[in-house]
């Protein structure tokens, strides 16, 4: 089966509900087993890749991660151009109870055409390793003036037979009121799906933004491995 009839396959009125009320949707395993070790086999080609970064050095945690470069893994590409044509909608009905004029684009080819026209080229999907003691910190994936609202993160590592902790974290904040954390369990094949920078929570009166960040909790032993999509382009 490919990746677009699997994706296809999925509730995604669920996802949607899920994203709008805790934040964040989590699916069954999408890749399988064989697909996770080949993409992470991946990672010691460099000349896969069009960026390596340490993440110590910029004081962003602990671990390492690398941004493809054109042409994408298939796997990779099909996840990134399936996935954004159900996610568009979610992020469209976002941006209308916000009362935002601005809309998405129906197909991540037009949206990457935006991307290029506000000098946004490169591609952003990227592989992370993180080894005993990794973690990475808090942070939004930004990179120029379009940022698509959602993305994906595909865990490829093995709990319990490859790694243990790790967890991925979603940390939502509001103004005058106090932070709320997630902590999901990192199970390989799965995707999560989470606002890239904020999302519209309903109040009494009105419909407010909270602010989202991601990072991941401390590996305790052995090495975990993810992918992460992002639509959006960068500079």
């Amino acid at each position: 089966m490919t990746i677009g009839e699997r994706l296809r396959k999925l509730d995604w009125r669920a996802i949607g509900t899920s994203l709008s009320e805790i934040g964040y949707a989590r699916t069954p395993p999408i890749l399988t087993a064989a697909e996770c070790r080949s993409l992470i086999a991946l990672y010691a080609d460099e000349s896969r890749f069009r960026k390596h970064v340490d993440m110590a050095r910029l004081r962003f945690g602990v671990g390492d991660y690398r941004y493809f470069r054109e042409p994408l893994p298939p796997l990779v590409r099909d996840l990134r151009v399936h996935g954004y044509r159900y996610l568009a909608p979610v992020a469209n009905r976002w941006l209308e109870s916000l009362r935002a004029e601005s809309r998405f684009p129906a197909t991540l080819d037009e949206l990457r055409t935006v991307c290029a026209a506000h000098g946004q080229r490169k591609p952003t999907p990227l592989l992370l390793h993180y080894a005993a003691g990794g973690y990475n910190c808090l942070h939004q994936d930004l990179y120029g003036d379009v940022a698509f609202p959602l993305q994906m993160t595909c865990f490829l590592s093995e709990r319990g037979e490859d790694f243990d902790g790790g967890e991925f974290l979603l940390v939502e904040s509001e103004p005058r009121a106090q932070s709320r954390g997630e902590a999901i369990p990192a199970e390989r094949g799965e995707i999560v799906i989470f606002p890239t920078r904020e999302r519209p929570v309903a109040g009494k009166l009105r419909v407010r933004r909270a602010r989202m960040r991601h990072g991941v909790s401390r590996v305790r032993w052995g090495e975990r491995y993810a992918l992460g999509i992002i639509f959006h382009d960068a500079r």
